[in-house]
């Protein structure tokens, strides 16, 4: 038997942030993976031999620039690079959008005037609220608590904390506030501009990672959360990992070991380990234990309720919720090896626009289409495709002259209707991801020499990702802010003591981002302050 204070379960990048916190503020910390490598979702592998890529997690911009800093990553191999172009949204008919510094306004102005005239109040609109809110990301949200006690007293004051600064805003920004919470990403688009390419490029980061139509209620919501990141101290930008995703698990890592940690491989977790009503260390599936004060989860919170934690040690009342936690990406992932870079109909050849996100989702009515196909038949004839090539910025990932490309494609459905599973439609379902990319840019087909597929099924499989979403549970009203991943547990503690969510379950929710690692890290950290002063 082993003895350590902290156990977390999962070496995905959350888990790791909050390993290395808690080593580098002493405590003995022992962290247990179940796959043969660290990073979780975030890991670069070579799928074809030569070939390297980002397997789930693709592109960089939510990474906590504080945690970069605390953790000193760039000290441990961590460099990411802008994109050269930040997205790129070929149109059917050759019209084309192209976005960067510099870029957007003149791209924009040739499609429509009237559009590019109010970009910049829109966007400002945008980053007002997202400034604001970004001061919540490395902060518990108020909790719910019954009764009154120190827990009440103390969650007290952090909704006074909350409600100071969202004093920052005007009454017009919470308006705005209220509608980005509350509206469709479409309707609210649709109010200000007239092109679709601005539409889509907005509409996009409303539907990303989010099985939904962009005129669903709370899309706009999701829309928001992709604009809190930044990039070597550039807001709004996104860029890539010099070797892929798993660069920085792997600084993380190294960050969370040299601080002391314990990082054990091929670990699965089989059960927690409870007793008396609290949390006390965990059951791996060889049978060794290790026994903690505390235990902290960095998996999708219904896996851990429903699966790692033993039901009669949870209330009736929670569990029904928990097993009602709402999963489902709508992602098909995969990764493809290029003998050639394409070139697109709409701006043919090589170009800075290669370096971007290229967006394959001409409208609105485009995404909501998809939506409804995948809705109904399982995957969408006409699929949102988003493919970057971090090649063009890494060459490290590829042979001389030969590429790789990542694709993340929407709808699909989590489960297929009719009792149909993933592994019978894989294959068929890859080549009309392909076949959708070759429209716009044909010839790109033939240029692929290679591909490693995930559906959502494979995700769930490999990473743990139930129903293949991305976000450990979905960034809907009742599942976001004080509501994540419960009211009365939004403050990192589980319903058990000794017990907490570390991972994208936890506020602020999901991306490549270690906020919900490092907020845990503290609660942690304060608990064990109180309990050692008592």
């Amino acid at each position: 038997m082993n003895e350590t204070d902290v156990v977390i379960i999962g070496a995905g990048h959350n888990g790791l942030t909050c390993a290395a916190y808690l080593a580098a503020a002493g405590l003995r910390v022992k962290v247990v993976e179940r796959r043969k490598v660290v990073g979780g979702a975030a890991v670069t592998e070579e799928f074809v031999p030569g070939f390297r890529n980002s397997v789930a997690a693709y592109t960089v911009s939510l990474l906590n620039p504080k945690i970069i800093s605390d953790l000193k990553l760039s000290e441990y191999g961590l460099k990411i690079v802008e994109r050269r172009a930040q997205n790129f949204l070929p149109a059917a008919d050759g019209r084309y959008l192209i976005t960067g510094e510099g870029r957007t306004k003149e791209s924009l102005a040739k499609l429509s005037p009237h559009d590019a005239g109010e970009l910049d109040g829109f966007n400002r609109k945008l980053e007002e609220i997202a400034d604001v809110l970004r001061a919540f990301v490395l902060r518990a949200p108020p909790n719910i608590v019954e009764g009154f006690g120190a827990a009440a007293i103390r969650e007290g004051f952090n909704a006074l904390g909350s409600a100071n600064v969202l004093r920052r805003l005007s009454l017009e920004q919470q308006r705005t506030l209220l509608d980005l919470f509350t509206r469709s990403a479409g309707e609210m688009l649709d109010e200000v501009f007239e092109s679709d390419l601005i539409k889509a490029l907005f509409g996009f980061d409303a539907i990303v990672g989010n099985y939904a139509s962009p005129y669903a209620a709370g899309s706009a919501y999701v829309m928001l959360h992709h604009a809190f990141g930044e990039v070597n101290g550039k807001k709004g930008v996104w860029g890539h990992a010099i070797g892929g995703m798993g660069a920085i698990s792997q600084a993380i890592a190294r960050a969370a070991q040299q601080a002391g940690a314990e990082i054990n491989l091929d670990a699965g977790v089989r059960e927690v380990i409870v007793e008396r009503g609290r949390a006390v260390g965990v059951v791996l599936d060889t049978g060794e234990t290790t026994r903690a004060r505390y235990v902290a989860s960095s998996v999708n919170p219904k896996l851990l309720y429903t699966r790692l934690v033993p039901s009669g040690a949870l209330s009736a009342d929670f569990l029904t919720r928990m097993q009602r936690w709402r999963n489902g990406s709508g992602t098909f992932r995969m990764n493809v090896a290029l003998s050639t870079l394409p070139s697109f109909t709409a701006l043919p050849g090589d170009g800075d626009h290669l370096t971007s996100g290229i967006i394959i989702a001409p409208s609105l009515n485009y995404m909501d289409r998809a939506w409804r196909d995948a809705r109904d038949s399982g995957w969408s004839r006409a699929p949102v495709v988003e493919m970057l090539i971090p090649s063009t910025l890494d060459d490290s990932l590829a042979p001389a002259g030969q590429h790789v490309a990542s694709l993340f494609c929407q709808h699909v459905a989590p489960e297929l209707p009719n009792g149909r599973s993933w592994d019978d439609h894989r294959e068929e379902v890859a080549d009309l991801m392909i076949a959708t990319v070759d429209q716009y840019a044909p010839g790109f087909a033939a240029s692929v020499i290679g591909r490693q597929i995930l559906s959502p099924l494979d995700l769930e499989r490999q990473f743990g990702l139930l129903g293949g979403d991305i976000f450990h549970g979905a960034l809907t009203l009742n599942q976001l802010f004080s509501a994540r991943p419960m009211l009365g547990h939004a403050d990192y503690r589980g319903p058990l003591k000794g017990l907490y969510h570390c991972g994208s379950g936890a506020h602020p929710g999901g991306g490549v981002t270690g906020a919900p690692g490092h907020n845990a890290a503290r609660v942690i950290l304060a608990d064990h302050r109180r309990l050692f002063r008592a």
